[in-house]
C-alpha cells in the first residue's frame, strides 16, 4: 500500500512540476508574444501560407495585430492568474477577465478604431453576481475570526477548494 502511495504522489509531483513549467513558459515569453506585431507587414492585405487577412476598418494589419495582442496578453496572464490563485478572493479576476474578453469580442466583431470604449451596462450582470458572492465569502471568513481563535490563514485554507485536475479546476467555477 505504501509503494502505491509513493508512486501516486510521484507521479502528482512530476505533473506539478510539468505543468508549471509550462505556465513558467508562456509567463516568460509574454514580451517576445507582446512584440509578434513587428513581424506583420504594415500594410492593408496580409497574404499568408495559410490564409489572405484584410483589415476593413484600420488601414494597417500591422496595427490590428498590435491592438489584439495587447489584449490577449493581459487575458491570457489573467487566465492564469485566476486558475492558479488559491485566495478567497479569486472570483474577483472574473471581473477583469470578462472586460478583456469583451473588448477584444467586440473588436473582431466590429473592428473599429473605438473599439475601446467600453459599455459598463453589458458587465453589470456579471459583477452582481461576483461582487456580492465576494463580499459573502468575506463576511464567513470574518464572523469565523470573531467567534473563533483562528488567524486569517488558517480560515483561508478552510475555505479554500483545491482540485486536484484541470477539469476539477474547471468544474469548481461553473
Amino acid at each position: 500500500m505504501t509503494e502505491e502511495k509513493l508512486k501516486s504522489q510521484q507521479t502528482g509531483s512530476k505533473k506539478v512540476i510539468i505543468t508549471g513549467s509550462v505556465l513558467a513558459t508562456i509567463i516568460a515569453l509574454t514580451p517576445y508574444l507582446f512584440y509578434i506585431y513587428e513581424s506583420v507587414p504594415d500594410q492593408r492585405i496580409w497574404n499568408t501560407f495559410f490564409y489572405t487577412f484584410e483589415s476593413k476598418q484600420i488601414e494597417s494589419v500591422q496595427v490590428v495585430v498590435w491592438t489584439l495582442s495587447g489584449k490577449l496578453i493581459p487575458l491570457m496572464l489573467l487566465i492564469i492568474w485566476f486558475f492558479t490563485c488559491r485566495h478567497w478572493w479569486h472570483h474577483a479576476i472574473l471581473i477583469p477577465i470578462l472586460m478583456y474578453t469583451y473588448q477584444i469580442l467586440s473588436f473582431a466583431l466590429t473592428e473599429t478604431a473605438l473599439f475601446d470604449k467600453f459599455q459598463l451596462y453589458h458587465m453589470v450582470p456579471f459583477m452582481a453576481i461576483i461582487i456580492p458572492s465576494i463580499y459573502l465569502v468575506r463576511a464567513r471568513i470574518f464572523n469565523k475570526l470573531n467567534s473563533v481563535n483562528q488567524t486569517i490563514q488558517d480560515l483561508e485554507d478552510e475555505l479554500t477548494f483545491r482540485p486536484k485536475t484541470i477539469w476539477g479546476k474547471i468544474k469548481q467555477f461553473f
